[in-house]
Formats: C-alpha cells, sequence, structure tokens
C-alpha cells in the first residue's frame, strides 16, 4: 500500500506486475477485455441500479481506479484511486432484437478507457426472457472473479439480500512434484490450426449451455481435469483435421485463483498462471481414462507450486530500474520473440459461481453467468467456463484473425462431445 494521500489529491498505487505487463502490449485491434453476461429472469430499475452500482464500487475503493497521468521519465505506472466514479457507469440500451448481439460486439471491440474511472462497463439489456447484465471489464485493471465480487455486493445493495458466498469445495491435500512425464517446459507447443477468419477484427464469441458433466464418487480427478482433458482434446482434434501441430505437445494456460470470495476479496488481478502439458499422443480419444488421470496429477502439482503470477521473467521486465517507457518497449520486444513459445490455448475455469447474484423479488437471482477471456493472437483461442443452477456455461473466444464464426460453433461441438467422452470412465 501507499502512504495516506495528502489532502485534496487522490492515492496512488503503483501498477503491479500484471497490471504492467497488460499496459505495455495493448493493441487497439485486440482490446484486452474481460466480458461478463449474467442472466436474471426479471426487469430492474434504472435509478436503483445506478445506485446500487456506485455504491458497491465505494465499498470496494480499489475498483475506483483510472490511470494517473504520467512523464516518460518515471519507473512506474500509476493507478489514481477516485472518490467515486468519474462519470455514469451503468447503461440501459434501446430494448430490441439485436441488443444483447450489439451489447456483446461492443464488450469485445471496445474496452473502458483506463483514463476514467472505474475501467468497468455495465449494460443492462432487457430481452424477452428478463434482463441480462453485460460488464465489460479493462483486463489491465482488474480481472472477473473481482469483477464479480464487485456485482454480488451490488447485488446485495439492490434487492436487500443476503449475496455472501457459498462455502467453496474440499480441497485435496498438496501434490507431489510436477510428474517426470510431463513434457518440456522449453518445448515449442503446437498452434492451433487456422481456420476461416472473417473481415472483421478484434475478437468472436460464441456461448452455450451444456450439463454439468457427471464423474463416479471417489473419482481421483475434479470437473476442472474434465474440462481440461475436453479442452486438450478438442484442439488436438481440430488441430489433425487440418493436419497441423503434429509432432508438438499441447500447452494449456490454467489461472489459479486462492483469493478468499467474501467482502474482502483483494480487487485487480489476482490470478497467477500456470501451464499444463500434454505429449502430442496424449490427447487421444481412444485412451481417456489414462489422460484424465495424468491431468489430474499435473492440474493439482500445479496449483500447489509457489510462484509469481506471470513467472520470474514478468518480475524482472517490471523491476523499476529504468525509466517505465524504456520497459514497456523492452517487453514488446521479448513478446514479440517468445511469441513461439505461447501456449496453445487458455482454459479459465471460474468453478461454481459462489454468489447467488440475487437482486430481489422483481429481478430475481442469476439463471446463468458467462465469461470470456481475452483471446489474442499468437495464441488467439480461448475457452471459459462457469457452472450456475447445476449448468455449465461456456463461453469460446478467438481472435478473428485466426477463426470465423463457423470455427467457432465447430470448436463449441467438439468440445461438447469430447466433455462427454470424460464421463465414459
Amino acid at each position: 500500500m501507499t502512504a495516506p494521500a495528502r489532502q485534496g489529491v487522490n492515492p496512488r498505487l503503483p501498477f503491479p506486475v500484471v497490471d504492467e505487463i497488460s499496459r505495455h502490449c495493448l493493441q487497439h485491434q485486440e482490446p484486452e477485455t474481460v466480458h461478463i453476461e449474467v442472466h436474471l429472469p426479471g426487469g430492474l430499475d434504472p435509478g436503483r441500479l445506478r445506485k446500487a452500482f456506485a455504491e458497491a464500487l465505494r465499498r470496494h475503493p480499489r475498483s475506483l481506479v483510472r490511470e494517473a497521468p504520467t512523464r516518460w521519465y518515471r519507473r512506474r505506472y500509476e493507478w489514481e484511486v477516485t472518490d467515486g466514479p468519474d462519470g455514469e457507469s451503468v447503461t440501459f440500451p434501446v430494448p430490441g432484437e439485436h441488443a444483447l448481439r450489439d451489447a456483446r460486439i461492443r464488450a469485445l471491440r471496445v474496452a473502458p478507457p483506463l483514463t476514467v474511472s472505474p475501467p468497468v462497463r455495465l449494460e443492462a439489456v432487457a430481452t424477452a426472457e428478463g434482463t441480462v447484465l453485460l460488464l465489460t471489464v479493462h483486463h489491465t485493471a482488474m480481472d472477473g472473479p473481482a469483477c464479480l465480487r464487485v456485482l454480488a455486493t451490488a447485488a446485495e445493495l439492490y434487492g436487500g439480500r443476503d449475496n455472501e458466498p457459498a462455502a467453496p469445495p474440499g480441497r485435496p491435500p498438496d501434490a507431489l512434484p510436477v510428474p517426470s512425464d510431463t513434457p518440456s517446459p522449453w518445448a515449442r507447443p503446437a498452434r492451433v490450426a487456422r481456420g476461416t477468419p472473417g473481415p472483421a477484427s478484434g475478437n468472436g464469441l460464441i456461448v452455450t449451455e451444456l450439463p454439468l458433466p457427471r464423474r463416479p464418487q471417489g473419482a481421483p480427478y475434479t470437473v476442472n481435469d474434465q474440462l481440461m482433458a475436453a479442452t486438450a482434446l478438442t484442439v488436438a482434434q481440430w488441430n489433425r483435421e487440418r493436419g497441423a501441430g503434429q509432432g508438438r505437445p499441447l500447452r494449456i494456460t490454467m489461472p489459479v485463483d486462492d483469493r478468499p470470495r467474501d467482502t474482502g476479496m483483494p480487487i485487480g488481478n489476482g490470478t497467477r498462471l500456470v501451464d499444463v502439458a500434454f505429449a502430442p499422443e496424449e490427447p487421444s480419444p481412444d485412451a481417456v481414462p489414462e489422460l484424465l488421470r495424468r491431468t489430474a496429477l499435473r492440474t493439482r502439482a500445479l496449483k500447489a507450486l509457489p510462484r509469481p503470477q506471470l513467472g520470474h521473467g514478468a518480475a524482472l521486465l517490471t523491476a523499476p530500474w529504468v525509466p517505465v517507457v524504456c520497459r514497456a518497449a523492452l517487453t514488446r520486444a521479448v513478446r514479440r520473440a517468445a511469441a513461439p513459445w505461447t501456449s496453445t490455448t487458455l482454459l479459465s475455469n471460474i468453478g461454481r459461481v459462489p454468489y447467488p447474484l440475487d437482486f430481489g423479488e422483481d429481478a430475481g437471482r442469476a439463471q446463468a453467468v458467462w465469461f470470456s477471456a481475452p483471446a489474442r493472437m499468437p495464441r488467439g483461442l480461448t475457452f471459459t467456463t462457469a457452472s450456475t443452477a447445476g449448468r455449465l456455461h461456456l463461453a469460446l473466444r478467438w481472435s478473428s484473425a485466426l477463426l470465423g464464426d463457423a470455427d467457432g460453433a465447430h470448436l463449441r461441438d467438439l468440445f461438447a462431445h469430447h466433455l462427454r467422452t470424460t464421463e465414459a470412465t
């Protein structure tokens, strides 16, 4: 934390490692946004929602930040913490047949500005089934779970009902070190094979609802392991169909979040990233039980290992040894050089949404919650999952430079098929 601010001056916080790396590598063509959709069965009062969301932001003051002006010789970027929103963060788009589609497109193509507090946009879209709360978060400032915590506080303020998180599921004891049969982290991973990109820039998105995968009582693997195995099988089949990626391991990035979910949850970017690797022959539909066993061993070991959020290299790049603009140029050069070693894809499993997101009698509680993570090249494809009301909500997001809408639909169908195969064991 920083020292108390002088009277009349907003307090400032230096950018953490994750925020600084993201800020260095921003691209207009593929904005660094997190998209969150919360589907409610009823309607919302605009005045009450605006008031509740503004008060929720104040109760989580780390969400009320904007990038402070800086000079070229400064050693760090800084967040300026404000007393309240700089403007209105909540909008109500005109209802219509394509209102939700248009809000999704905005979430993928237009990031909230970092110079305005908060870097979050909330759109309440009226639909025939109720209301969709669509949040667009600038990922440089905050991640999806942190923003969902703010929304849970807003739901409690709006509806007057308890929105405290459910108890987290029990975790197995710490695992042994990463198994020795894991592919080398220095091997260049397979890339997602190019599909049929469309003319538009930015990201594409498809969301779907699936049954939660079943698993035997006492199984040594978790639902997260089933999702990881299904992701590996999906990408492996996609590449086989296109004759690409043969002989190279798959590497799937997995965010790990150890933060508490109560009102004291640290707001910002709080996940650390680990890579789960698979040898070229492992993602085979003929050996799903063995794939699940190996996946479980690797994910448990990786979750238990202490590690900086983005690894030791990122910590070195963000050390304030030269002005921040110089480190920005160096970081972008390193990112370009390391592109061939970037993971194949990312699976972000939020798990069971811990809050009821209950907005009271008229609006009701969340029936579905979707997240999507940025899908910039060279990775170009992300899978994000969450579960609500006993259903799995999957979002596939891709770079429009790599895939098109038909490709996204085919990948969704492949994922649904391979997820079912993980139940047959």
